[in-house]
C-alpha cells in the first residue's frame, strides 16, 4: 500500500456499545468521532484501581526495604515520569486517528517497528493480561472458595469478551466500573492507613532500593504508554491536546499513587506481604470491608485486562497478521486471551514474585522504546508523519538500531535481577537497577545522532 491511500476502518460503528467493533489498525473515519477527554478521566483510572497497582507499594517495603516515606517518595517520581509520557502519547491519537503501534511506525519504519510491536505483544496481550488475571483468580478464589483454576477461567472469559467486543464496550465498561472501584478502596485505604506505621524505617533498602522502586512504578505506569493512543484516537479530530495528555496522565498518575502508596502503608503492618500477597493484604481489613476489597480486586482486574487483550490485538495486528475479515481485531483479541489464559495458569503459585520480576523486566524495553519514540516527537513535531502510516516502503532504521543499543547496554551494564547482575551493580550494589533510566537516554541520543538512517 503507496503512502497515497490511507487505510481507513471499514463498517460503521459510531458510539455502539454493544456492536463489536470492525476493523483493526485502519484510519478511524471523521464520522465515527466521539468523546471527550474528561472521559480519559475512567478510562485510566479504573484499569489501575487493583491489586497490582496495591503491590507496587508492597515491593517497594517489603522487598526493597524502603522506609514509608521513601516509598511515597519513588513512587511519586516513578509513576509521574510514566504519567508525563502517557499524556504526550496519548494527546496524538485524535489528530492521527490510528493506534499507538501505528505511531510507532514513523520512527522505526514500517518494518523496523514489528520490533517494538513484538515486546508489546507479549508483555501486553499476554504478560499483563497473565498478571491481571492471576491477581483477579487469586481475589475471587478467597473470596468464594472455588478452585483457583476455575476461578481464572471466570475472571479471564469476562475479561476476552470485552476485548473481542472492542473499543465502545471497553470505555464504557471503565467508565461504570470507576465508582464501584474507587468507593471500596477508599475505604479500605482508609482501614489501612489507619492501622499503618508510617514511621515505619524500613530494612536498609538503601539508593539501590530506591532506585528499584523507582523502576518498577514507572515500569508498570509506562507498561501504559504503547497502548496510550489506542484510546484516543477515536476522539474528534479537533480535541484540545492539552486536555487528552492531561486526562490520560492525571487519571494515570493519581489512581497509581493513591494505591501504591497504601501498598506500602499495608507492608509496614506486617503479614506474608510476599508469599500470600492478596491474603494478606485483605487480612488487614475487616471481614465485610475485605470481601468487598477482595470483589473489588476481581473487578479491577477485569478492567486492566480489557485494556491488554484489547492492545495486546492491536500490537499483535501490527506485526502484519493478515485475516480478510471485518473481525479481524476481534478475532485477534480471542487469539491473545487464549494465550495469556494458559500464562497466568501457570503462574498462580508463587505469584508475588514473579510479579516482581516481571515489573523490573517490562521497563527494560519500554524505556529505550520512549527514548526513540520521544525524539522522534521533538524533532519532527507530528508534521507530515500521515502519509507514513501505511507506507510500506518506509525505512526508518534509526528507530530499531537506537532501541537495541539501549536495552543491550542499559541490561548489560545497571541491570540488578536475581537472575542477571549487570557490570555497575555487581561492584557498586548501592546503584541498585537503573537500566530504563540509561536505556532511556542511549536511544533518545542515538536516534537523534543517525541522521543518514532518519527518514
Amino acid at each position: 500500500m503507496s503512502a497515497a491511500e490511507p487505510a481507513v476502518r471499514e463498517g460503521e460503528y459510531g458510539d455502539r456499545v454493544a456492536a463489536i467493533e470492525p476493523g483493526g489498525l485502519e484510519l478511524i473515519p471523521l464520522a465515527d468521532r466521539h468523546g471527550k477527554p474528561l472521559d480519559l478521566l475512567w478510562t485510566w483510572m479504573s484499569p489501575n484501581l487493583e491489586f497490582a497497582t496495591v503491590f507496587l507499594g508492597v515491593l517497594a517495603v517489603a522487598a526493597f526495604g524502603l522506609s514509608f516515606w521513601q516509598a511515597v517518595l519513588a513512587s511519586v517520581i516513578g509513576t509521574g515520569l510514566g504519567a508525563v509520557a502517557h499524556g504526550v502519547l496519548s494527546a496524538r491519537g485524535p489528530s492521527a486517528g490510528v493506534p499507538q503501534m501505528v505511531l510507532g511506525r514513523v520512527p522505526f519504519g514500517y518494518w523496523g517497528n514489528l520490533l517494538p510491536s513484538a515486546f508489546n505483544t507479549v508483555a501486553a496481550g499476554i504478560g499483563w493480561f497473565a498478571v491481571n488475571s492471576v491477581s483477579g483468580a487469586l481475589a475471587l478464589n478467597t473470596l468464594t472458595g472455588l478452585p483457583g483454576w476455575l476461578c481464572l477461567v471466570i475472571v479471564v472469559a469476562v475479561m476476552v469478551a470485552l476485548g473481542f467486543f472492542g473499543h465502545n464496550l471497553v470505555q464504557a465498561f471503565e467508565r461504570y466500573a470507576f465508582p464501584v472501584l474507587a468507593l471500596i478502596f477508599l475505604i479500605a485505604a482508609a482501614v489501612i492507613l489507619g492501622k499503618a506505621d508510617t514511621g515505619y524505617a524500613g530494612t536498609g533498602g538503601g539508593t539501590g532500593g530506591f532506585l528499584l522502586a523507582v523502576g518498577a512504578t514507572f515500569g508498570y505506569t509506562a507498561g501504559w504508554n504503547p497502548y496510550a493512543a489506542d484510546y484516543t484516537r477515536y476522539l474528534p479530530a479537533g480535541s484540545s491536546r492539552r486536555a487528552v495528555g492531561l486526562s490520560a496522565g492525571f487519571g494515570v498518575f493519581v489512581s497509581c499513587v493513591v494505591l501504591e502508596i497504601v501498598g506500602a502503608a499495608s507492608a509496614t503492618i506486617g503479614g506474608d506481604a510476599l508469599g500470600q500477597p492478596t491474603t494478606a493484604f485483605t487480612g488487614h481489613l475487616p471481614g465485610l470491608v475485605a470481601d468487598l476489597t477482595l470483589l473489588a480486586i476481581a473487578l479491577g482486574a477485569i478492567s486492566a485486562n480489557a485494556l491488554n487483550v484489547y492492545s495486546g490485538a492491536m500490537s499483535l495486528l501490527a506485526l502484519g497478521v493478515r485475516l480478510p475479515l471485518s473481525l479481524r481485531r476481534a478475532i485477534v483479541a480471542l487469539a491473545c486471551g487464549v494465550a495469556g489464559f494458559l500464562v497466568a495458569l501457570s503462574g498462580l503459585e508463587d505469584a508475588g514474585h514473579k510479579y516482581e520480576a516481571f515489573l523490573l523486566v517490562i521497563a527494560y524495553w519500554i524505556g529505550p522504546w520512549l527514548g526513540v519514540v520521544l525524539a522522534d516527537l521533538r524533532l519532527r513535531r507530528d508534521r507530515g508523519i500521515e502519509r507514513l502510516f501505511f507506507d510500506t516502503g518506509h525505512v526508518n532504521w534509526a528507530g530499531p538500531i537506537a532501541m537495541v543499543a539501549g536495552v543491550v547496554l542499559s541490561v548489560w551494564l545497571f541491570s540488578n535481577q536475581e537472575q542477571y547482575v549487570g557490570l555497575v551493580p555487581a561492584r557498586v550494589p548501592e546503584v541498585g537497577d537503573i537500566a530504563f533510566e540509561v536505556g532511556f537516554v542511549i536511544s533518545a541520543v542515538l536516534y537523534t545522532a543517525l541522521r543518514p538512517l532518519r527518514r
